[in-house]
C-alpha cells in the first residue's frame, strides 16, 4: 500500500506538472471557489455552465468532486480541509474542461492509448519512469521481479478495496498522461521554421550598429502644456479597444462588523484559567491535564536554556519542579506553565556576541595587522565603546549588522577555536584576548555561560475567543444595519451616522476567493453575482473573522469596458504620447548636432552611443526597452540620421554611424533548431488554450459555490 501510495503521489506530480504547463492546466489547478448551499434550485437553475456546447449539472460537478475527494483521500489518508477542499473543487472544474473540450480532440485526431500499451508502461519493455522510481533495489536499480510481485498481490485484491482502488486510479492517470504525449507529439508534428525565417534569426542574432542617439523622454514636455481633447482619449480607445476587454465583473461597497472578543470576555478566560492553575498545583498527571484543559497543540514539551519560553527564561532562578506560572497573557493567549522537571544534559548552549576581523591574507604581518586592530577595538571597548556599535563598524560577516549577536549555539556548532573560548568562560563578558580561528581574529562578548540545564514544562493555552454573547451582539449590530436598507447612497449615509468605514471594491470576477483583506469572501462574491442587483443590500455575511454587509454597486458586462469607465484610466497614456508627438514636431528638419539638439530640451535629454547595437537587443541604455527604436535604427542607413523615433517612453532620433552585417554562412541548422524549440515549447499550450476558448466556457458555479 506504501509503495502504491508513492506511485500516486510521483505519478499525480508528472502528469499534473507537464498538463499544467503544455496542456494550460486542464486537470489540475486553484479553485477559487468556496462551498456553499447545493439545493436551492432545480430543474435548469441547476445547470452550473457550458463547456462545448455541453449543459454541466451542479450533480454532475458535484460527482467529479467527489472523486477527487476520494482520490485526496487515498493518497492523503484523511478528509481534505476547507483549503484543500477548495483546491480540488477547481480540479473538478478543470476535468471537466479536459473531459468536454480537449478529450474529444483527441477522439478526433485518432489518438488512442489501449490496455496493452498501458500494460507496456506498467511491467513491459517501456516501464515508466514513476514506476521504476518506485520499485529500487537497495543499490538504487529498478527491481523488476519486486514490481511483477506486487502486481500479482495487487491482482488477487478483492474489486472496491482501497489498495485496488488506489492501482486502478494510478493505471487511469498513467493512460492519460501517454493520451497527452501523443497529443503533444502530432502538435509538434505541425511545428516548423523555414530557411527564410532561420537566415533572418542568424542576422537578428549577429548584425550590429554602432550608433550615436539623442533620448528626449516624454516629461520633457510638462503635462500642463499638454491639451488632452476628448476625441483624443476616445481615438485612443479605439486604437487599444483590445487593452480594455473583460469578463462579467460586479463592484461592491461594504462595512465590517470585526468579530472580536469583549474586556468581559477576556475576564472571564482569566478567571477560568485562574481556577485551573490552583488545580495545576495539586494534580500528579500533569501532561494529562494540560491536555484535556489546553486549546494548544503542544501541552507538554521539554525545553534547554536556548529554548525557554522567554516569560519562563526571565525567571529561571526562580524555576523549580512542581513550580505553577501563570496565568499569562501571550500574543492573544492565556497560559499556564508547570515545570514537572528539572534536570541535565549532555549537550550544553551558550550565548556570545562576536566582531570577527579577517586578516588581507595568511601572511604574519596581514596576521598581526588583523590582530591589532582587534586589540585597538577591544581596548575601546573596555573604555566604554558599545560593543554593538563596533560590530556595526568594524563586523565582517552576517552578524554585523546586528551588533554581532550570535544568539543562542549548542556545544558543536562553532569551530573548535571559539566554542572552547565560549564555552570555557566562567562570567559573562568581554573576553581577555582575541580567539584566533581559520576565519580570523574574534572579538568576544559572552553573553550567556554554558548550561545544560533542561526544563520539562506542561502548559495550559486558552485563546481568548468571543463569547456567544459577544457573537449575537456583533450579529445583532450587523443584522440591524442591513435592515430595511436600500441603495448605494442610503448605504453611505447610514454608515456614515454610525461611524463605519465603507470599502470599495471594484471590478470583482465571479471566481474571486478575497476582497480586499476579506480573505475569504466567498459568501460575498456568491451573494453578488447570484442575488446582487446595483442598490441591493446584502444580509450579514460571516466571514469568520468579520460580520460583512454588502451593497451592489456597478457592473461591467462581458465585452469591452465602456469609454466612460475607462476615460480617466486612459488620460496617462495619451498625455504621454501627445508629449512625444510635441516633441517629434520640435525636432523635425532639425539638422544641428545631436549634442546641440539636447540643450534645446534642458537636462533631461541625453547623448548616448552604444557600439554593439542589435535587433534582439533587450534595452538601450536611457532609452530601456524599447523594441520600436531599434527596429527603426536597423532601417537607417550607415552615416545616416534617423527622422524623431516615437518611442515607449520618448523619442530617439539616431545617428547611425556603421552597420555591419553577419557574414554569409550556408548552415543556418543551428538557428533553425533554436526557433524550432521555442515555438515547439509553447505549441501544445497554445493549442490548448485555443481549444478552451472555441469551447465558449460558461462558468456559472458562483450560483452553487
Amino acid at each position: 500500500m506504501a509503495l502504491i501510495s508513492t506511485l500516486r503521489t510521483k505519478m499525480t506530480k508528472w502528469v499534473v506538472g507537464a498538463i499544467a504547463l503544455s496542456m494550460g492546466a486542464f486537470i489540475v489547478g486553484s479553485d477559487l471557489f468556496g462551498s456553499g448551499q447545493r439545493s436551492i434550485f432545480s430543474g435548469s437553475e441547476r445547470e452550473i455552465g457550458e463547456i462545448a456546447g455541453n449543459a454541466i449539472s451542479v450533480d454532475e460537478y458535484n460527482l467529479v468532486i467527489q472523486e477527487r475527494e476520494n482520490n485526496y483521500i487515498r493518497n492523503f489518508g484523511r478528509q481534505a480541509g476547507e483549503r484543500e477542499r477548495a483546491t480540488l473543487q477547481a480540479q473538478a472544474w478543470e476535468l471537466l474542461i479536459s473531459r468536454n473540450a480537449i478529450t474529444p480532440q483527441y477522439e478526433k485526431v485518432g489518438v488512442k492509448v489501449s490496455d496493452k500499451e498501458v500494460e507496456d508502461m506498467v511491467w513491459g519493455k517501456n516501464i515508466d519512469e514513476g514506476i521504476k522510481t518506485a520499485f529500487l533495489d537497495s543499490a538504487g536499480k529498478f527491481n523488476r521481479p519486486r514490481l511483477i510481485e506486487y502486481l500479482q498481490s495487487v491482482a488477487d485484491m478483492p474489486a472496491g478495496s482501497e489498495a485496488r482502488d488506489r492501482w486502478d486510479a494510478f493505471k487511469g492517470d498513467l493512460k492519460a498522461g501517454r493520451e497527452r504525449l501523443k497529443y503533444e507529439n502530432l502538435v509538434a508534428k505541425t511545428v516548423y521554421v523555414t530557411e527564410a525565417e532561420a537566415e533572418r534569426d542568424y542576422h537578428n542574432q549577429n548584425d550590429v550598429v554602432e550608433v550615436k542617439y539623442l533620448y528626449v523622454p516624454s516629461f520633457s514636455i510638462k503635462e500642463g502644456d499638454v491639451n488632452v481633447k476628448d476625441s483624443d482619449l476616445k481615438e485612443y480607445y479605439e486604437k487599444n479597444k483590445k487593452k480594455y476587454k473583460v469578463e462579467n465583473t460586479r463592484s461592491l461597497s461594504y462595512v465590517s462588523f470585526q468579530v472580536a472578543a469583549s474586556k468581559e470576555d477576556s475576564l472571564a478566560i482569566r478567571e477560568e484559567m485562574t481556577v485551573l492553575s490552583t488545580e495545576f498545583k495539586t494534580i500528579t498527571e500533569d501532561s494529562l491535564f494540560a491536555s484535556s484543559n489546553s486549546d494548544g497543540t503542544t501541552p507538554f514539551s521539554k525545553y534547554t536554556i536556548s529554548s525557554l519560553p522567554t516569560v519562563l527564561n526571565n525567571q529561571k532562578e526562580n524555576l523549580a519542579t512542581g513550580a505553577v506560572i501563570g496565568p499569562l497573557l501571550e500574543d492573544g493567549s492565556y497560559k499556564i506553565y508547570k515545570i514537572t522537571k528539572i534536570g541535565t544534559d549532555t549537550i550544553y548552549n551558550a550565548k556570545a556576541s562576536h566582531i570577527l576581523i579577517k586578516w588581507d591574507n595568511t601572511t604574519p604581518e596581514a596576521k598581526k595587522a588583523a590582530k591589532d586592530k582587534a586589540l585597538k577595538i577591544m581596548a575601546d571597548i573596555r573604555g566604554g565603546a558599545s560593543f554593538a556599535e563596533k560590530a556595526r563598524e568594524f563586523g565582517t560577516d552576517g552578524t554585523a549588522s546586528r551588533g554581532g549577536d550570535l544568539g543562542w549555539f549548542s556545544s558543536g556548532a562553532m569551530v573548535k577555536p571559539f566554542q572552547d573560548a565560549v564555552f570555557g568562560a566562567t562570567k559573562t563578558g568581554l573576553l581577555a584576548t582575541p580567539t584566533e580561528t581559520d576565519f580570523g581574529y574574534h572579538i568576544i562578548d559572552v553573553t550567556a555561560t554554558k548550561d545544560n540545564t533542561f526544563y520539562s514544562v506542561a502548559v495550559i493555552e486558552r485563546t481568548i475567543t468571543p463569547s456567544d454573547e459577544t457573537l449575537n451582539e456583533i450579529l445583532r449590530k450587523a443584522d440591524a444595519f442591513a435592515s430595511d436598507l436600500s441603495g448605494v447612497e442610503a448605504f453611505k449615509a447610514k454608515a456614515k451616522a454610525g461611524n463605519l468605514s465603507v470599502f470599495d471594491a471594484n471590478d470583482i470576477n465571479p471566481n474571486e476567493r478575497r476582497v480586499n483583506d476579506l480573505n475569504d469572501a466567498r459568501r460575498i462574491v456568491t451573494w453578488l453575482f447570484r442575488d446582487g442587483k446595483i442598490g441591493k443590500v446584502s444580509t450579514a455575511e460571516d466571514l469568520t473573522d468579520n460580520y460583512v454587509v454588502a451593497v451592489m454597486t456597478g457592473e461591467t458586462e462581458k465585452g469591452f469596458k465602456p469609454f466612460d469607465k475607462v476615460k480617466e484610466e486612459i488620460r496617462p497614456a495619451v498625455v504621454h504620447s501627445l508629449q512625444n508627438k510635441m516633441i517629434v514636431e520640435k525636432l523635425k528638419g532639425k539638422t544641428e548636432s545631436l549634442d546641440d539638439l539636447a540643450k534645446q530640451f534642458g537636462k533631461d535629454a541625453t547623448v548616448n552611443t552604444m557600439n554593439d547595437l542589435k535587433i534582439n537587443t533587450t534595452a538601450m541604455p536611457a532609452v530601456g526597452f524599447d523594441p520600436i527604436v531599434v527596429g527603426n535604427i536597423f532601417f537607417v542607413e550607415a552615416g545616416k540620421r534617423s527622422n524623431p523615433i516615437n518611442g515607449e517612453n520618448g523619442v530617439v532620433i539616431a545617428d547611425v554611424q556603421t552597420k555591419t552585417l553577419a557574414p554569409e554562412i550556408g548552415d543556418f541548422s543551428i538557428f533553425k533548431s533554436q526557433l524550432f524549440q521555442s515555438r515547439n515549447s509553447m505549441g501544445a499550450y497554445q493549442i490548448s488554450e485555443a481549444l478552451k476558448e472555441a469551447a465558449k466556457i460558461e462558468d456559472k458555479r458562483y450560483k452553487f459555490f
